[in-house]
């Protein structure tokens, strides 16, 4: 037996550890994968980093780089003055990287310049927005990378598009959705619904952390006041994202919020409180890209708050509507929600076993 395939994974922001936990489980399967987990600390708090590690049994990472927020440009630069010397170290045989944030791309390119194979988890997707940062970081790394694992077939298309030869290219499926099946059961024990005073359905849960929506004044005063109306019809529950939180204090509209009566403002949440929180709530209204598919398997209703997103399937098989920032129509979208039927869709390939399939090609082509 020839030694094993040494992978650096890649982690650095809260979605990216629900994708990467279900990776190095199924890589720790095998003997022939041997795994190093690399945290940039681009999400370095114990509600948005730490906790994820305790709750989806994730082992520490082997090599924190503490880079820490800043404006793209520089936290990408950082990621990647940090991260070059620990690929020359440890001279992997590939680098794997998941999602669409700064981490991803950074490191990407580090391999790419370094002639190490990248491995691209979540290729594929497109908001054809580019104002949106992910979406900058999602097109340069799948166009720098070896190999491409895809979780919808709007992936294969966009991937075909753009010239990517389409041997690199696997519909695997969704590892989010993995970690999901996985711990549901668990969720279900978490006591959040008592902690907060809260009845099953008799809720929303919100979420916003999106620049578009939180950074520009208007588009997030008009999503407060669709929350305020909605709020006097229902009890709003509202993790509050550190980005979103900055910006409601910078502009005078935390106590504003807070004094709604029936609006709930508390601290983000670890994966198992939260999943439990979400998967007994009425409405889910969100801008976050993961929660459109974790919300579609669940069988919530789901209200975006953008006008376009990268994860078609979770509105043609979901639960997704897209509702923008326009008060009236995130209000209207809500109470049209309540008198729709409930969808439990389950698309191809989100079935608990992306990550199998991932590890089999990863030993078939690396």
């Amino acid at each position: 037996m020839g030694k094993p395939l040494k992978i650096i994974h890649v982690v650095g922001a809260r979605p990216n550890f629900i994708k990467i936990a279900s990776i190095l489980r199924a890589c720790k399967k095998t003997s022939k994968i041997e795994s190093l987990l690399v945290h940039t600390g681009q999400h370095y708090t114990e509600n948005m980093s730490k906790i994820f590690f305790k709750d989806l049994d994730i082992p520490f990472p082997d090599i924190d780089l503490e880079v820490g927020s800043d404006s793209h440009a520089q936290q990408t630069a950082e990621i990647m003055k940090h991260f070059e010397p620990v690929v020359l170290e440890h001279n992997p045989d590939a680098i794997l990287v998941v999602g669409d944030v700064n981490s991803t791309i950074a490191c990407a390119l580090v391999a790419a310049k370094l002639g190490v194979k990248t491995v691209h988890v979540e290729a594929g997707l497109r908001s054809f927005d580019r104002t949106m940062p992910e979406e900058v970081n999602r097109i340069l790394t799948d166009a720098i990378s070896d190999l491409l694992f895809v979780t919808e077939p709007s992936g294969l298309v966009n991937l075909k598009r753009e010239g990517i030869d389409g041997t690199k290219v696997h519909f695997v499926g969704n590892v989010m959705i993995d970690t999901l099946e996985l711990h549901k059961k668990k969720a279900s024990n978490s006591r959040i619904l008592d902690e907060l005073n809260l009845l099953v359905g008799q809720y929303v849960v919100v979420t916003l952390h999106r620049p578009s929506n939180v950074d520009q004044h208007q588009a997030l005063i008009r999503i407060l006041n669709a929350l305020a109306e909605i709020q006097k019809e229902i009890k709003i529950v509202f993790p509050i994202h550190p980005r979103t939180y900055k910006q409601l204090t910078a502009n005078r509209l935390m106590q504003k919020t807070k004094d709604l009566p029936n609006m709930l403002l508390i601290k983000p949440l670890g994966y198992l409180n939260f999943l439990k929180l979400m998967s007994e709530s009425k409405v889910v209204i969100t801008d976050s890209g993961g929660i459109q598919e974790e919300t579609t398997i669940l069988g919530i209703p789901c209200l975006t708050v953008r006008e376009n997103t990268e994860r078609p399937i979770t509105i043609t098989e979901g639960t997704n509507v897209l509702v923008g920032t326009d008060t009236n129509r995130i209000v209207g979208s809500y109470r049209e929600s309540l008198n729709k039927a409930r969808l439990h869709t389950r698309p191809k390939f989100w079935d608990g076993i992306a990550s199998e399939r991932i590890v089999r090609i990863l030993l078939n082509c690396l």
